[in-house]
């Protein structure tokens, strides 16, 4: 994580000190390259997820704009900007980059595997399920097994997913934990969909053993703890995360957990608190986060956010 965190205030600052301020106390940095761009971008998003950061994704989505802003020749640009529009479910948008980044010149191989991922997130399952085998079939390492295994998981096709699961294990090369962490997450996932609480304990501290701040394992792991009656265990996970998370998913969990541990006071504190960041995050994101936010309020019997007029709404994206 420190190095995670190294890398992304490096490439930050190379952005900052590449714009041209002749006040300033640092000479101007070199541009970053394309390649610099889509990494900052990629590690923004990848310690968004593990760490249950939105404003990580936000600060991606608001670099990617100008990237595509100042670099406006480069496919790459386009990808960037594409991933974050994905991570905040504008899908349409996020296709129609991928088409504008197949004209700048990207990789075919590359953008299909990202058509594939929007496919099987607004449940085209057939049409990504192609384009992944045909992926498999001209490479069949970790990351293209771990999308198979991924889409097999999601279909409740345990036999298969476990097949590929283990596939792209096996085929694993690297040295991070980040995406071994992310496909044991994915595979206890599954076994939790499927009722299997103990297997799916399993995959899960498997997760946490790789990367121990990850919040998504976490915040699942709390959710087996709650179902095995195991109160404390589950606040002891969600309590940090709840804190440190600007994710009001998190804040809500510990609710519903401090409500059935009979902690009413402390509940309604969080419950509280999850609503109004939710209204909020509604407002800024709405197709990622509209339906979560009305449906929390259901959950809680609250009453639906009244919206607020349009000049007071805060747009984080372009």
């Amino acid at each position: 994580m420190v190095n995670l965190h190294v890398q992304i205030d490096g490439l930050a600052a190379r952005v900052l000190r590449a714009a041209p301020r002749p006040s300033a106390r640092w000479p101007a940095a070199p541009p970053l390259t394309a390649a610099d761009w889509l990494l900052l971008i990629d590690l923004l998003i990848l310690r968004g997820h593990v760490l249950g950061r939105i404003a990580d994704y936000e600060r991606a989505a608001e670099l990617a704009v100008q990237f595509v802003h100042d670099t406006t020749d480069d496919g790459t640009a386009f990808l960037a900007r594409a991933r974050t529009r994905a991570a905040f479910h504008r899908f349409a948008d996020a296709l129609a980059d991928l088409d504008a980044a197949e004209l700048g010149g990207v990789e075919h191989a590359t953008l299909e595997a990202e058509r594939a991922v929007i496919l099987q997130a607004t449940g085209c399952y057939v049409q990504a399920e192609e384009l992944h085998r045909a992926a498999a079939r001209r490479n069949p390492g970790f990351a293209t097994l771990g999308a198979l295994a991924v889409l097999h998981a999601e279909r409740g096709e345990v036999a298969e997913a476990e097949a590929m699961f283990a596939g792209a294990r096996h085929r694993y090369q690297g040295i991070s934990p980040f995406p071994l962490a992310s496909l044991d997450f994915r595979h206890g996932l599954m076994w939790y969909r499927e009722g299997n609480l103990p297997a799916a304990r399993t995959w899960l501290d498997a997760s946490g053993r790789r990367v121990p701040a990850y919040a998504p394992a976490l915040g699942l792991l709390a959710e087996i703890d709650t179902a095995a009656g195991a109160y404390e265990a589950a606040v002891g996970r969600l309590r940090p995360l709840a804190s440190s998370s600007d994710d009001p998913g998190y804040g809500a969990k510990l609710a519903c957990v401090l409500d059935a541990a009979g902690h009413r006071e402390e509940a309604e504190q969080y419950r509280s608190t999850a609503a109004v960041r939710y209204d909020e995050l509604a407002l800024c994101h709405p197709e990622a986060f509209g339906s979560h936010a009305a449906d929390f309020r259901e959950a809680c019997g609250l009453a639906p956010a009244r919206p607020r007029p349009r000049s007071d709404r805060q747009h984080a994206l372009d």
